[in-house]
C-alpha cells in the first residue's frame, strides 16, 4: 500500500526507531511491502519505515534509479531490518544528498566510503555485508533516518542556517511534491 511520506517537521522523524519484532513477521513483510510500494510511487532510491510514520528500524534502498550515473547500481536493491554498521573506512567521500521527507533541499554530506553491516532481510536470515561508494551512501542515509537524524543535520552550520527559511516553509506545510506526502507534529 502507498503511503505519505512524512515531511521535515513530523515528530517521527526526529524519534531513535525501536527494532522490529522479529517475532511478527507478517508485519515486517507488510510494513516492507509498503516501503517498497511508497517508494516506487516517490522515485526515490530508499525510504526508512520513520519516513512513512513507522518507528521501526526497517529500511530498503534500490539502486535502479540511479543506474545511469552509476551502472553498478542496476538491480541493487536491499531490505534492512534492525540493521546495525559494526565497521566503517576511515576514508569518507562528499556527496549532494537529497531527501524525500525534506523536498527540494540538497546539501554535500561527507560520509564513510565503505561500511560493513550487520542485519536482517525480509524473510528475516540474517546477513553480514560490505558496501562501498554510492550504494554505502544510500544506505548510511536511510539507516541516519532511523537515529532521528537527517541529512540536514550533517552540514555545516553555517548552511544550516543558509536553509533554515526552506526547513521552516517545509515544516510549515507550505511545499509542495509530486508523491503522497504529511506533516503531522
Amino acid at each position: 500500500m502507498i503511503r505519505p511520506i512524512y515531511l521535515y517537521g513530523s515528530k517521527v522523524l526526529r524519534e531513535v526507531a525501536k527494532p522490529a519484532d522479529l517475532t511478527k513477521k507478517e508485519k515486517i513483510k507488510q510494513l516492507v511491502t509498503d516501503l517498497k510500494d511508497t517508494l516506487a510511487a516517490s522515485e526515490g532510491c530508499g525510504l526508512a519505515a520513520p519516513q512513512i510514520g513507522e518507528s521501526t528500524r526497517v529500511v530498503i534502498v534500490e539502486g535502479d534509479i540511479m543506474k545511469d550515473v552509476y551502472p553498478y547500481l542496476a538491480g541493487f536493491r536491499r531490505t534492512f531490518v534492525n540493521p546495525v554498521i559494526i565497521e566503517e573506512s576511515e576514508e569518507r567521500t562528499v556527496y549532494s544528498e537529497g531527501c524525500l521527507s525534506v523536498p527540494g533541499i540538497y546539501c554535500d554530506v561527507s560520509r564513510p566510503k565503505k561500511i560493513k553491516v550487520e542485519y536482517y532481510d525480509e524473510n528475516l536470515e540474517k546477513h553480514t555485508e560490505v558496501f562501498d561508494n554510492f550504494a554505502a551512501r544510500m544506505i548510511q542515509h536511510e539507516f541516519s533516518h532511523l537515529e532521528g537524524e537527517l541529512f540536514t543535520d550533517l552540514v555545516a552550520p553555517i548552511r544550516r542556517k543558509i536553509l533554515a527559511a526552506k526547513l521552516y516553509k517545509i515544516s510549515a506545510g507550505k511545499t509542495a511534491t509530486r508523491y503522497q506526502s504529511k506533516l503531522k507534529k
